[in-house]
């Protein structure tokens, strides 16, 4: 079944007709023909504001429902849904940036991977009837992201199974060494500032070129943010978020905030205010910064600032 929303727009203003046709596209409305449009039934509520809209200002609007007598008509509205073309352009846009990845510096190669995932997500939201395409273009983007990797992170987690993080008590963690993986980028510097500030603060740090392969993290020491570290993703949480359940600190709200950036930018989702300034602020300590250890110290100067500032934490 299928909701049809039939539409007369006012002639003026022209603002109107313009936003109820951007709000037609933006819900991915399959269109009978010039003023019918349908949406699945269980979306049907997503045509309500058009429908006050348009009838405000003097038009006509009504939601009917739609069913088919045959499988035949059934295929006939199921291709009006149809988002190969859609995908087909998203595709192009993620093999470009795979084709240029060797070109591009590693903060505008992360900032264009975003904006191929939100388009991906984006382009998932409006898909109500996913099949292959869907499945395949999910699959390039992983793919994608294992080449990001690759070329800029070498050594970066691969998130285990979510699970449980168990509460530690962070008196038992003073006065140690923690590794990680060297020339470190957002995640890997909240986590040393994190560790620092809330955890310990005599930590002392060790920077691996290749900490599952060559160099591995030397005995005692703590591991964070690669793949057998003791610390790392877990699920959808990015090693800072699991850094920060671990010890207790996932409930305050400007440690919060912090999270929600260094998630976005390490790993994509949803954006936040703070993530584009705290990447160029880091983007720029890294060019600035060829030692690990005055790169860190820089950087914790950074997220001491974010943390202190003020603002709501959603």
């Amino acid at each position: 079944m299928w909701s049809v929303l039939f539409l007369t727009l006012p002639t003026q203003p022209n603002a109107v007709r313009l936003r109820v046709w951007r709000a037609l596209k933006g819900l991915g409305c399959g269109a009978l023909r010039d003023g019918a449009y349908v949406l699945p039934k269980a979306q049907a509520g997503l045509f309500d504001p058009l429908v006050v809209e348009v009838r405000a200002h003097g038009g006509q609007a009504s939601v009917l429902e739609l069913s088919t007598s045959d499988e035949a008509q059934r295929a006939e509205v199921l291709a009006l849904f149809d988002r190969s073309d859609a995908y087909g352009e998203w595709r192009a846009e993620a093999q470009d940036l795979a084709a240029s990845l060797a070109s591009l510096d590693e903060t505008e190669a992360r900032r264009r991977w975003r904006g191929i995932d939100e388009a991906l997500q984006g382009l998932r939201r409006i898909d109500y009837y996913p099949g292959a395409a869907a499945e395949q273009a999910q699959a390039e983007l992983n793919v994608l992201r294992q080449a990001l990797d690759a070329r800029f992170s070498r050594g970066e987690p691969v998130a285990q199974a979510p699970h449980g993080i168990p509460r530690l008590d962070p008196r038992k963690f003073r006065g140690k060494r923690w590794a990680t993986r060297a020339r470190p980028w957002v995640d890997r510097l909240a986590c040393a500032w994190l560790i620092r500030r809330f955890v310990d603060p005599e930590a002392r740090f060790v920077w691996l070129a290749d900490p599952a392969g060559a160099t591995p993290a030397p005995r005692g020491a703590l591991g964070f943010d690669y793949d057998g570290a003791r610390f790392t993703h877990v699920g959808s949480r990015v090693s800072f978020e699991v850094l920060a359940a671990s010890f207790g600190l996932d409930t305050d709200p400007r440690l919060q905030r912090i999270a929600r950036a260094v998630h976005f930018l390490d790993i994509g989702g949803i954006p936040v205010p703070e993530a584009a300034g705290l990447e160029a602020v880091l983007s720029g300590l890294r060019e600035v910064h060829a030692d690990d250890d005055q790169l860190n110290l820089a950087a914790a100067s950074v997220f001491d600032a974010l943390y202190a500032a003020p603002g709501p934490a959603t």
